[in-house]
């Protein structure tokens, strides 16, 4: 029974390039986007927000009370 042999720099090495690959992987996800669908993807959100300002109840201006 002989164990594996770690060299443990390597090892932090390794774990720190997983790291960043995986953040780059979220960056390129969340900035990686032309500037067309981020228009569009803004002008969505805020199309929704009105449709959601319009349905909602006019009542009195106390939002607390039950």
């Amino acid at each position: 029974m002989s164990a594996e042999i770690v060299n443990l720099k390597r090892a932090r090495k390794a774990k720190q390039r997983r790291e960043a690959e995986t953040t780059a992987e979220q960056n390129r996800a969340k900035f990686g986007r032309s500037k067309a669908e981020r228009q569009t993807t803004l002008a969505k959100q805020e199309l929704e927000a009105r449709r959601l300002e319009a349905a909602r109840r006019q009542g009195s201006d106390d939002e607390t009370a039950p």
